[in-house]
């Protein structure tokens, strides 16, 4: 999948992020609501087994967030890496029939039926640590724009220990401890994710209401992860 061509001005990943995000909420409310009869709406979604992530934009919403992790530098690089060999994953299954594989949920479904889910190869188990990595950079972003004056390498650390930590070994952690110490200060961060002649007030905005679509989105993600059993995996 190419990238998406970005606005030529500096820091429009947010903004990128939130206009690949506003399509797929349009996407899943209509399906959701489809199966809304009176109760929980995300519980129809889930228990009729009729839940669509639109695959293409997932992959883009999480190609634009890594665009994101880039401004932290080289601490990100194990998760970047990770991101993108995941991100690949997905895109070369959709690629080998883009008509059947348009769905994430049904290449969820069709591993499950397999047997195949929790392999280390699965396009499941690049689906979990995607979303992983997209709690990440929700929790980054709600950490930053709630308390701007928080160190950065603070932020990053709690961010882990709340949405990776708990699913890494004992070397990816002591992997992430080293990481830290290459974190850039909040100032240089923020001035990465600020557009030109943008704001900080405008910047703090955006990330509001990236998170603001974000964590909802993800809720009902995880609740699909937890109906095919895939919300415990652990790394290898």
């Amino acid at each position: 999948m190419k990238r998406k061509k970005m606005d030529q001005n500096k820091g429009s990943e947010i903004r990128s992020a939130i206009e690949e995000l506003s399509v797929m909420v349009k996407v899943i409310g209509v399906v959701a609501l489809q199966t809304e009869n009176g109760g929980d709406h995300v519980a129809a979604f889930i228990n009729e087994e009729v839940g669509h992530i639109p695959i293409r934009p997932f992959l883009s919403l999480c190609t634009v967030l890594l665009q994101v992790l880039d401004k932290i530098g080289p601490t990100m690089a194990v998760l970047r890496q990770d991101i993108h060999q995941n991100i690949r994953r997905l895109e070369t299954r959709h690629e080998s029939d883009p008509s059947t594989y348009s769905n994430m949920v049904e290449i969820l479904k069709k591993e499950a039926t397999d047997g195949i889910a929790r392999n280390v190869t699965s396009c499941s188990r690049a689906f979990v640590w995607l979303t992983r990595s997209l709690d990440f950079t929700a929790e980054l972003l709600q950490n930053l724009a709630g308390n701007p004056g928080q160190n950065m390498k603070q932020a990053v650390e709690e961010s882990y220990n709340l949405t990776l930590k708990p699913w890494h070994r004992w070397i990816s952690s002591a992997a992430s401890k080293v990481a830290l110490l290459l974190v850039p200060d909040n100032e240089t961060f923020i001035s990465c994710l600020m557009a030109k002649d943008e704001s900080y007030d405008d910047l703090k905005v955006e990330m509001e209401t990236l998170v603001s679509l974000l964590v909802p989105y993800l809720e009902q993600i995880h609740s699909i992860l937890s109906f095919y059993h895939l919300d415990k995996l652990k790394a290898n």
